[in-house]
């Protein structure tokens, strides 16, 4: 079985930009998604998500309709890349891990997600994490 991989937030843009068939899938719930902000083209699907946070039962079905064919499943290496992001990439790697299990090859969870860890004064966005390696994000 595939095993999933880890990117740092420098080497997931780098691949978006280099690779068009990427896919980044923000894993964070709506409030996270809407309020916290989210990488510039990342596609949401929650992982967890209120008002129950219980697992969406339809996440790998998601991000599979997103992919539209981009999929292999004959062992070739060819489908395409998909990147995933939540806050700190813990939530992250269980959405990779489910994806593995289900087939697909070529999974990324990005190291630090979105706003990294807490620091000693229990802020984000300090330590790591996609905006604190300034890159580009949006807030709705």
């Amino acid at each position: 079985m595939e095993s999933i991989r880890t990117l740092t937030p420098q080497q997931a843009w780098q691949m978006i930009q280099d690779e068009p068939r990427a896919l980044l899938v923000d894993v964070r719930s709506d409030m996270e998604y809407l309020f916290v902000g989210h990488p510039v083209g990342a596609i949401h699907i929650p992982w967890i998500d209120y008002p129950d946070w219980k697992l969406n039962p339809n996440f790998v079905t998601e991000v599979r309709k997103l992919l539209l064919g981009g999929l292999s499943h004959d062992g070739s290496g060819s489908s395409a890349p998909v990147l995933l992001i939540c806050r700190s990439g813990k939530r992250s790697l269980e959405a990779g891990i489910a994806l593995i299990k289900d087939g697909f090859t070529d999974v990324y969870n990005i190291k630090d997600g979105f706003e990294g860890d807490l620091d000693e004064h229990h802020h984000r966005n300090t330590r790591g994490g996609w905006r604190h390696a300034g890159l580009p994000w949006e807030q709705c």
